[in-house]
């Protein structure tokens, strides 16, 4: 589908309609993530064992330079090296080229198992210090490990915390910024028979001190065409669970309604479309709810977003809407 031809209006929280771009394809390259951590009383000290230390090195395979785990081998002559890049060089030593064999680093393992070492991620504010063999575990759940651009549109491999990503979005991708917790779009397609799993529009908006990014997009469910409305919440999933926001559409007399809890942006943007997990319109329905002769698409999406509050006296939540 060509983008060029799809328009959208939005207007929030009282604005006035505003024209939204679509967006094209585009690839940045990695860029370093924005340090996103604080200081913190149990914070990793001088004293603790860092990545950088000697006995660190000591584990860290030649060949990928990731961290062994066992089974850890080693050559006639003592090199080492993990048990998966063992099988990438043909069982010959990496430093020596001997024969490798089949024997096990007992030694280098042992010492492994003695370590404590501090989160990879401690940089960017993780305060916490795992032995060895547990480390690997938490870093791959750490509140503190790095977002990845939830663009849509490219295969976008910028990483970083949540402000610098929403620079990001801004400068490089242009995406379009609002504030507030209301939305009013509409989206314009004058062919819309010709769909493409890469039509989509991308929106972020700035509401209770939190980034929200507005998805809508049109691709092939099977073999019919869809249309599609979902939002993601720019922080971790145990922090989206305080909102919800809703989607709506429709129009001579008839509209259809969503309403949810946003995903976490930790989840890939394929994976929230992939699962229907938000507002999804037929091609006929959405032709219908244009009106006219049907040949060209129409929609208007309203919705809204607000935070569940604890109810201290009934302890249930009740909806706090921004004014």
């Amino acid at each position: 589908m060509d983008l060029e031809s799809i328009e959208c209006v939005s207007s929030s929280d009282g604005m006035d309609e505003d024209e939204i771009h679509p967006h094209h394809h585009s690839e940045f390259p990695s860029t370093k993530p924005r340090n996103g951590g604080a200081n913190n009383n149990n914070s990793v000290g001088p004293n603790a064992i860092t990545p950088a230390t000697s006995v660190h090195e000591l584990l860290e395979c030649p060949v990928c330079t990731n961290s062994m785990y066992p089974p850890i081998h080693q050559c006639h002559n003592g090199h080492t090296l993990c048990s998966t890049c063992k099988t990438r060089v043909h069982n010959r030593c990496p430093t020596c080229r001997q024969e490798l064999g089949d024997i096990r680093c007992l030694a280098l393992e042992k010492v492994a198992e003695s370590l404590e070492l501090p989160c990879k991620y401690y940089s960017l504010g993780c305060p916490e210090i795992f032995p060895y063999y547990s480390k690997l575990k938490h870093e791959t759940v750490c509140n503190f490990r790095p977002y990845s651009c939830p663009y849509a549109g490219s295969e976008c491999s910028v990483v970083g915390d949540i402000p610098f990503l929403v620079a990001h979005l801004r400068d490089d991708h242009k995406v379009d910024m609002h504030t507030g917790c209301t939305f009013n779009h509409r989206y314009v397609k004058s062919n819309p028979r010709e769909v493409e799993n890469a039509t989509w529009m991308l929106t972020v908006f700035h509401c209770f001190g939190q980034y929200f990014c507005l998805h809508f997009e049109a691709f092939q469910l099977g073999m019919a065409p869809v249309y599609m409305a979902f939002l993601r919440f720019m922080g971790d999933e145990n922090e989206a669970r305080n909102y919800s926001y809703s989607l709506e559409v429709g129009a001579n007399g008839r509209k259809l309604i969503w309403e949810g809890m946003p995903r976490s942006v930790r989840d890939s943007h394929r994976k929230v479309r992939d699962s229907h997990d938000g507002l999804i319109i037929q091609r006929n329905m959405a032709l219908f709810f244009s009106g006219g002769d049907r040949k060209e698409l129409k929609l208007r999406v309203t919705g809204r977003i607000w935070k569940e509050q604890q109810n201290p006296d009934g302890g249930v939540c009740i909806p706090n809407l921004c004014s």
